[in-house]
């Protein structure tokens, strides 16, 4: 029977995918990211996990993807494109929608959970 809860156990992600932000888009900083998958559907096209990563600021670029953050650790400032920023920390919600472009600075190393379709 396919298991239809999945809890996030932040005590046993297994191990991480490393990576850095594409080249052209850092702004400032050595940033290092890590992001666990914790589960997604059949296709692929929903999915969620544990993402973390050190300070530093670069470009955000959503495309077509449509993701749903809980942060839950840490300090961030977003800037949409054309809008004031918003700082984010634990205990923060928000949605980026697809075409969304923009700053993310990151202040102090930031874990989120995130969901995306």
């Amino acid at each position: 029977m396919t298991k239809l809860l999945v809890p996030f156990d932040f005590e046993n992600l297994g191990k991480p995918r490393e990576s850095r932000p594409p080249e052209d888009r850092i702004i400032e900083g050595d940033i290092t990211c890590r992001s666990w998958d914790v589960d997604s559907d059949k296709d692929g096209l929903v999915r969620a996990g544990v993402f973390e990563s050190t300070p530093g600021t670069n470009r955000s670029i959503k495309g077509e993807t449509w993701e749903y953050c809980a942060i839950l650790s840490g300090v961030a400032e977003i800037t949409e494109d054309g809008q004031p920023p918003i700082i984010v920390k634990a205990g923060d919600h928000f949605i980026m929608k697809p075409g969304y472009k923009g700053i993310w600075r990151t202040l102090e190393t930031v874990r989120k959970i995130w969901v995306v379709v």
